[in-house]
């Protein structure tokens, strides 16, 4: 399939770097050529009749942040940070090695290390904080750089759009940091203290959370014992019989003992007050909005991550906080079994594609005879697109091979090739890491004739695991790319609705979006548009078409849909 992209060489590119006091912008044609060098003082140098270009920079966390302040949105923009990062990888690149010995590009550092360094949000003087450059020469050399391996690829149009939507994703994480989440600080303190008690003073613990802690040394017939040290803890549970070798939930929940209920409640309630409770409040939505730091491209997968804030671990409990302003609503939507769908979708799969058409998807398999209940259907769904080989998914997944053999032969190829230590791409192009020198070295010690079994048994445990993490890497990471092209299809319908009466403007986000709707929150498969009440139905028609938009985009006539669980509400609490 050829893919179609609008994101195509723009008639005029603008470069921004810095240079001294100035801002150098430096235009340049469809071959390349400089055609205009431009030198605008740094502060206002942002122009609004300069909105139609498609800006190219450094880093769009770096200069948009003015941008906004001013207040103008930036319609299109090239992120040249994630874009270096996506092609010095790619293999539809033909030769990435001029990208590859642009050291001073690599945020990460090496191809074995995963996450994407988190960049300082706003900091936008001297050297960016990732150490990438910010010169004239250098951006202009980049660029080329990048254009020339997009042109000389084995799917330009798939790249570009790729790119496009990266550096769009880039734009809306500065926004959305800038809107902000409307967060209600009277109910969250209200949840607060219906689960952990009143707010204690600073160093001591609230009432439910001493409450429990004291059962559970009682419990334990131990008043002293630390429950917030793991190694002490395990020591305490095992001078009472409990045998385990991890506090975690599961495996506690394995044991019979008057302590594991209290200790479970205890972990609970100091989760919640370590990870959002009044502290977090006081520093994260301090004036009725949570701002995150997103970070675009944070996974190598091209899932976000969050540097701070934990934006994507609001609890559910949490999420009646989550409240609109007066005058304005939430239109929240998310994905039904986005990554399924998206298998099928890649593997034109026409009778996995049948199953998700208008209906679950996992009932959609049951209806088809696969398996018998909806929970078998997610059991052996999930444990196909995560490599599970053992308990109910081992059992389950045979079935699913034989209905559905060619999505099932997509991501058992991708197993293949990375269980043999090869790399798989995204459905644009997105390409996986290279097997580490360590993984390498694994293999080779089992390979030699003195080898022991306990070395083929290493290299085998090795390979199976990088086979899960290529097997998922291909649907998470298309995913993630029709996550990306949903979000921008959505900014530029959102950003087409006339402003409302400043009477009716938001409270506490940032000029630019006081007046109109936009996306305040994002997470994989799920967002949250705020907007004024007057817009609440043109948001939702604009999220469906967005959807649908998204669909086409990447996946052309293959006959699966994206159906979206979206709802109108004054807060973000799920049933």
């Amino acid at each position: 399939m050829t893919i179609s992209s609008t994101a195509a060489i723009a008639p005029r590119w603008r470069l921004v770097a810095r240079e001294g006091e100035d801002v150098v912008i430096t235009t340049i044609d469809a071959d390349l050529d400089v055609t205009h060098v431009q030198r605008r003082p740094r502060e206002g140098w942002w122009d609004a009749d300069d909105a139609g270009t498609r800006w190219v920079w450094s880093e769009t966390n770096r200069w948009y942040p003015g941008i906004l302040a001013t207040p103008s949105l930036v319609a299109r923009c090239h992120d040249l940070r994630l874009a270096h990062a996506i092609l010095r990888r790619s293999a539809l690149v033909a030769d990435a090695n001029a990208l590859r010995a642009a050291t001073q590009w690599d945020v990460a550092g090496t191809e074995e290390v995963q996450p994407v360094t988190a960049p300082t949000l706003f900091d936008v003087e001297g050297t960016s904080p990732t150490g990438v450059p910010d010169d004239p020469e250098e951006v202009l050399a980049e660029f080329r750089r990048q254009q020339l391996a997009i042109r000389g690829s084995s799917n330009a149009a798939r790249l570009r759009l790729l790119v496009a939507a990266e550096s769009a994703g880039a734009l809306l994480a500065v926004e959305m940091h800038s809107a902000g989440l409307p967060w209600d600080r009277r109910t969250h303190e209200r949840i607060l203290e219906e689960t952990l008690g009143t707010r204690p003073p600073p160093g001591e613990q609230p009432e439910r959370v001493r409450e429990a802690a004291a059962r559970v040394r009682a419990a334990l017939q131990d008043p002293t014992a630390n429950l917030d040290s793991q190694p002490k803890l395990l020591r305490s549970l095992h001078r009472v019989g409990i045998s385990a070798d991890s506090t975690s939930r599961w495996e506690l929940a394995e044991y019979d003992h008057p302590a594991i209920a209290p200790l479970l409640v205890y972990k609970k309630l100091t989760r919640l007050m370590s990870a959002n409770g009044w502290g977090w409040l006081d520093e994260w939505a301090p004036d009725g909005r949570f701002r995150p730091v997103y970070v675009p491209g944070g996974v190598v997968t091209g899932r976000w991550a969050s540097s701070r804030g934990g934006a994507l671990q609001i609890p559910r409990q949490l999420r009646p906080a989550v409240r609109a302003d007066p005058g304005w609503t939430l239109v929240v939507a998310d994905v039904a079994q986005l990554e399924p769908r998206v298998l099928a979708a890649m593997s034109s799969d026409e009778a996995l594609a049948a199953a998700a058409r208008g209906q679950d998807l996992y009932e959609g398999i049951v209806n088809s005879g696969v398996v018998h209940t909806r929970q078998e259907a997610k059991i052996a769904v999930l444990g196909a697109m995560y490599g599970a080989t053992t308990g109910d998914s081992g059992r389950l997944v045979p079935a699913l091979r034989r209905a559905y053999p060619r999505a099932m032969g997509l991501v058992d190829a991708a197993a293949a090739t990375g269980e043999q230590g090869g790399v798989v791409s995204t459905w644009l192009g997105r390409t996986s890491p290279r097997a580490s020198a360590h993984w390498r070295d694994i293999q080779a010690a089992a390979a030699l004739p003195e080898a022991a079994e306990t070395d083929r048994t290493r290299a085998r445990r090795a390979a199976r695991d990088r086979g899960r993490f290529t097997r998922n890497f291909v649907v998470q990471g298309t995913a993630a790319e029709w996550a990306l092209a949903w979000l921008a299809d959505l900014r530029g319908r959102l950003a087409a609705l006339p402003s409302v009466d400043a009477n009716d403007a938001a409270r506490n986000s940032a000029a630019v979006f006081e007046r109109r709707p936009h996306l305040a929150f994002f997470l994989h498969d799920e967002i949250i548009v705020h907007t004024p009440v007057v817009y609440a139905d043109a948001v939702a028609d604009a999220v469906r078409q967005a959807a649908d938009g998204a669909a086409r985009l990447l996946f052309g006539g293959v006959p699966i849909d994206f159906p979206l669980d979206l709802r109108v509400a004054q807060d973000a609490a799920k049933s």
